[in-house]
């Protein structure tokens, strides 16, 4: 038979299981975005920490330059005054 808006009955207990169902259902739904909430968590830790050692790298690198680019420049100066005697 059919309800007052057309849906089927169940029978008698049924919407209360059902209740019962979409409850931890909702429970489920929300253990699982816990779960994922924490791995973006640890992902956008892991990812902090890349970044701050790719600065730390880019950094090191920056300072490997201008000491390569200073000894390049006064070996150049040297080169040019022992050239000249």
């Amino acid at each position: 038979m059919s309800g007052p808006n057309g849906d089927l009955e169940g029978p008698p207990g049924a919407a209360e299981e059902g209740d019962r169902l979409e409850e931890y259902e909702y429970e489920s739904i929300n253990s699982m975005l816990d779960q994922i909430n924490s791995c973006l968590d640890h992902l956008e830790e892991r990812n902090d920490h890349l970044h701050e050692q790719l600065q730390e790298l880019l950094e090191l690198n920056r300072e490997a330059r201008r000491e390569f680019q200073e000894q390049s420049g006064s070996q150049g100066v040297l080169s040019q005054g022992d050239g000249q005697d």
